[in-house]
């Protein structure tokens, strides 16, 4: 079985390192800095929508030029953004599980594409996924299912379980088809009970219980 996860607010906490680059940001166009709370209700949609709400935020006019600048500086600064993300519990034993059991993971980020490789490296994740589609590699992004169809496709087809945080993520695996499981201590903002989900788990050592469940239940369907 496939299994395809999200990145920001799903296998690592990156709203530090964004908040840093933000606050980079700000402080050169002489406004506050975000707070983390702010950065986490923020991201999801990538760094275009990020950096839109950023500039609402701090009562920055965006016209086309302003938000052109401005998301430039802050792609510039956050491919280097990595010193501060941190893995959630259990990410790191539930990859070494599933892998063992012969599953492929798989990668689908809104995150782009050059800071995304620079956290894969600095996490040494890079030789966990199978296949990997970030923002910007095509033209569509998530809540769109195109990103998550191409990285099943990489991944040779099949049964798949998308694994993610948010809004974004329920609402990506709900057009493309995919079963979702939502991991609840991410960036989500609404209530569990509104978001889509097949699966619901709070910790990374439930992970490998529900792909079995999602398995037992693809094999009874066929």
């Amino acid at each position: 079985m496939n299994i395809v996860f999200d990145l920001d607010g799903t296998l690592i906490d990156s709203a530090p390192d964004i908040q840093a680059v933000s606050a980079s940001i700000l402080q050169k166009l002489g406004k506050p800095p975000l707070t983390l709370e702010e950065v986490r209700s923020f991201v999801g949609e990538g760094a275009k929508v990020l950096v839109s709400r950023m500039m609402a935020a701090r009562g920055i006019e965006e016209t086309p030029d302003a938000h052109a600048k401005i998301y430039g500086d802050f792609l510039a600064e956050y491919q280097f953004a990595v010193d501060k993300a941190v893995f959630y519990p259990g990410v790191v034993d539930a990859f070494a599980v599933l892998k063992a059991s012969g599953h492929k993971l798989g990668l689908c980020t809104n995150k782009p594409q050059e800071p995304a490789r620079a956290v894969l490296r600095h996490m040494g994740m890079e030789p966990v996924f199978d296949a990997v589609i970030s923002g910007g590699m095509i033209d569509s992004h998530k809540p769109e299912p195109d990103m998550l169809l191409r990285t099943i496709e990489d991944l040779g087809g099949g049964a798949t379980l998308y694994v993610g945080d948010s809004e974004t993520d329920a609402e990506t695996a709900r057009r493309a088809g995919v079963p979702f499981a939502l991991y609840t201590e991410g960036y989500r903002k609404s209530p569990v009970e509104d978001l889509p989900h097949d699966w619901l788990f709070d910790h990374f050592d439930r992970l490998q219980e529900i792909v079995k469940e999602a398995q037992a239940r693809q094999t009874a369907a066929q």
